[in-house]
């Protein structure tokens, strides 16, 4: 029997080392990174998507203008937010915020645009294209176009120059063969919000579906057209009537003042409950680690945008774990007082605290929710890391925690009670 004890002593004192060894190491290549080969692997930091307030960009308020043959409706912005958000997908940029405002209204917030002015004209033009005839007709427009992409070509003098390819859908293919077909040795205009931007001379009847738009200044800029034409026109004619811009200077110094401020608030909860609760403490100093830890993966493996009140929503969840660890811990003194021996106190303690800890925790739950469905922008992404951080902290302080506790009573390394702050 006592060598069975000294077995499970043993046991216990090990699975405590290796799971205490596996957090550092996983906390270290989380926060710090290592290179194996050629891959980069953790460095958080680096895979986070971070909100226009840490990095900079811009946001315009766009107002939908009426008129009294095409009034604004409700289909109508919300098929521009789409048509919005495909546009500047096509930049590169990670988690745009476009959102509607009032009722003729769209916010967009675009963070980590080098270019911001450029942005800005490609997520306000209609881009309405047409290609029209000498004689004044329609041929076909961007509807009939199925894909756009904007490419270097070699001309017959052999001059490579910036272009944009077209090809057309089946009914614009025949459409634009007819057209050809008219008016060969005749220019056709095309066009892009009423302006002209190329008007090629037609010398053969044009029938695979396939035309070149000439007259391009460079790559990028046929490159931006060919994201306008491939995302489509808006449906209603918008007009920034707001725009502010954050420099990336004042995002990145607003994250580094996060982030200081953060590890300070972490450091002080580290300390305190090591001072209130001694052994107790530990452990609740490591739950916060993994729960940090969890957290953190998450946030990226669902490439969730960190915002400022977002990062406000994680030093508040972090409180709120550490919180429930205090509930949970007062409990357990609570039933070694009534003379119960430590592990029976410290399951009586968890089975106690749990439901007021899952009341509390459902209560904030549910104004997260609100405040998600109901708000926009920065007030959701403060929902956002507020309901995945009280679902964490909940599974954190209640299993881990608790798991972490009885193993390091296992061990029997420290018998007294006072070593527990019981």
């Amino acid at each position: 029997m006592s060598k069975q004890k000294t077995n499970s002593k043993t046991k216990s004192g090990m699975l405590l080392i290796l799971i205490t060894l596996f957090i550092a190491l996983v906390g270290y290549v989380l926060f710090s990174g290592v290179s194996v080969g050629v891959y980069d692997i953790g460095n958080v930091s680096n895979n986070i998507n971070y909100g226009l307030d840490l990095t900079g960009g811009v946001n315009v308020v766009l107002e939908a203008q009426a008129t009294d043959d095409d009034p604004v409706t409700a289909e109508k912005i919300e098929s521009a937010m789409l048509t919005i958000r495909q546009r500047i997908d096509t930049l590169g940029v990670s988690e745009p915020t476009i959102t509607k405002q009032g009722d003729n209204r769209i916010r967009v917030s675009i963070p980590s645009v080098s270019d911001q002015e450029e942005a800005l004209d490609l997520i306000g033009k209609t881009a309405q294209l047409e290609f029209v005839g000498p004689d004044g007709t329609v041929i076909l427009t961007g509807k009939d176009v199925v894909d756009s992409k904007g490419v270097m070509q070699t001309d017959s003098t052999g001059l490579e120059k910036a272009v944009v390819t077209l090809k057309f859908s089946e009914e614009g293919t025949k459409l634009f063969a007819d057209a050809t077909q008219k008016y060969i040795g005749q220019a056709i205009q095309i066009k892009l919000d009423d302006e002209i931007i190329s008007s090629p001379t037609v010398n053969v009847a044009i029938t695979n579906g396939e035309a070149v738009i000439e007259g391009i200044g460079d790559i990028e800029e046929a490159g931006n057209l060919a994201s306008l034409i491939r995302g489509g026109a808006l449906p209603v004619k918008l007009v920034p009537i707001e725009v502010r811009t954050v420099g990336p200077t004042l995002g990145q110094n607003s994250l580094d003042k996060s982030i200081y401020a953060g590890m300070i608030g972490i450091g002080l909860v580290l300390i305190f409950m090591l001072i209130f609760y001694r052994g107790l403490g530990i452990i609740a100093d490591m739950a916060l680690i993994i729960f940090i830890i969890i957290f953190m993966i998450i946030l990226t493996a669902l490439n969730v945008t960190l915002t400022l009140p977002g990062i406000a929503g994680l030093i508040l969840t972090i409180g709120m774990a550490v919180d429930a660890n205090v509930i949970i811990f007062e409990r357990i003194k609570e039933e070694a007082r009534l003379g119960k021996s430590l592990l029976t106190a410290i399951d009586a303690g968890f089975s106690r605290a749990f439901s007021t800890i899952l009341d509390s925790n459902v209560t904030t739950l549910i104004a997260g929710f609100v405040l998600f469905f109901l708000g926009s922008g920065s007030v959701q992404g403060f929902a956002v890391t507020l309901i995945l951080g009280i679902l964490v902290s909940m599974f954190t302080a209640v299993v881990i925690t608790k798991q972490l506790v009885i193993l390091l009573v296992k061990t029997e390394l420290f018998k007294s009670n006072t070593f527990y702050g019981i």
